[in-house]
């Protein structure tokens, strides 16, 4: 048997939650996807991947941004933490002068980069 990719039942969890949250059966989203409810059903399990084309359909059916799919969404109480957190840092930053608000994106950048490597992303 074919193990699941991480990324397919990560994004297959996502859609499944869109899914719901938009008060659809998989049934019902399958019809308007032109897709059957067994391909719905592997893909929200993770033991098939979405392609551009399904993503594209996907998004527009449930309304929903492509980043809310691949990447899902953080709930509420983050969100607005978050929200606030970013505030706060953009304030912060927005006053530096060029030469330091340029270290500190450098920074950032090789961070991100980092995480994401060790994460297998890249």
């Amino acid at each position: 048997m074919k193990e699941k990719k991480t990324v397919n039942i990560e994004i297959g969890q996502n859609i499944k939650r869109c899914r719901e949250a938009a008060g659809l059966t998989q049934e019902s989203f399958a019809e308007l996807v032109g897709l059957g409810v067994k391909h719905i059903s592997a893909i929200e399990c993770g033991a098939v991947g979405v392609s551009i084309p399904t993503l594209m359909r996907t998004c527009k059916v449930l309304s929903v941004s492509s980043d809310d799919v691949l990447f899902g969404r953080p709930d509420a109480a983050e969100l607005g933490e978050r929200t606030h957190e970013i505030q706060l840092m953009t304030s912060r930053l927005s006053r530096l002068p060029a030469n330091e608000f340029e270290a500190i994106k450098e920074l950032l950048d090789k961070a991100l980069e980092a995480m994401a490597i060790a994460k297998g992303n890249i």
